[in-house]
């Protein structure tokens, strides 16, 4: 399986535990791609969800998906800072130009001073009756959970303060880059 390249554009490719397709970002500029880790970044992309519906996305997003962690991290820069969406998810494949992964519904959002809440736990009940998540993954997802908040704590990842400058300024010089050609 071949790993996607910097400066590529891949979609995005979230799915059920049942198998059915969730949502699709349609444009993820590659900054950074190997086995184990994608750096992306996107603006103003297209999203498809399940049922058809679509919408724009409404700023710049720099995206971490890792294929050794169970959650995956949107970092959304907005005028008032950078807001994290962190999704707990499989850990990402790379396949046919497109990252995958399974979302389990649970969410972190962490705002700009670092405070967090977690979301969608009653959704993340119900679908895990629903589609029957076995044990393993539900414990799988607890330790991630603890995980997660113990990056944001630490600002490891995406969350440390040169994480942002860093991925902004390769994704300014790819966008400069794509024009030229």
């Amino acid at each position: 399986m071949a790993n996607p390249k910097e400066g590529e554009t891949v979609q995005i490719h979230s799915y059920k535990h049942d198998g059915k397709i969730h949502r699709v970002w349609q444009e993820t500029t590659v900054l950074k791609g190997t086995r184990n880790v994608v750096i992306g970044a996107n603006e103003r992309t297209l999203v498809i969800e399940s049922d058809g519906r679509t919408w724009l996305t409404r700023e710049p997003s720099i995206v971490y998906f890792h294929a050794q962690h169970w959650f995956n991290i949107i970092c959304m820069l907005r005028d008032d800072g950078v807001y994290y969406y962190c999704n707990m998810s499989s850990p990402f494949v790379f396949d046919n130009n497109t990252v995958k992964y399974i979302d389990y519904d649970l969410d972190v959002k962490v705002f700009p001073d670092m405070s967090y809440n977690i979301l969608d736990e009653d959704e993340y009940e119900d679908h895990k009756a629903e589609m029957r998540y076995p044990d393993v993954i539900d414990k799988i997802l607890k330790r991630n959970v603890d995980k997660l908040i113990g990056w944001i704590k630490q600002r490891r990842g995406p969350f440390a303060p040169d994480f942002i400058d860093v991925w902004t300024s390769r994704y300014e010089f790819q966008k400069q880059f794509q024009t030229r050609k």
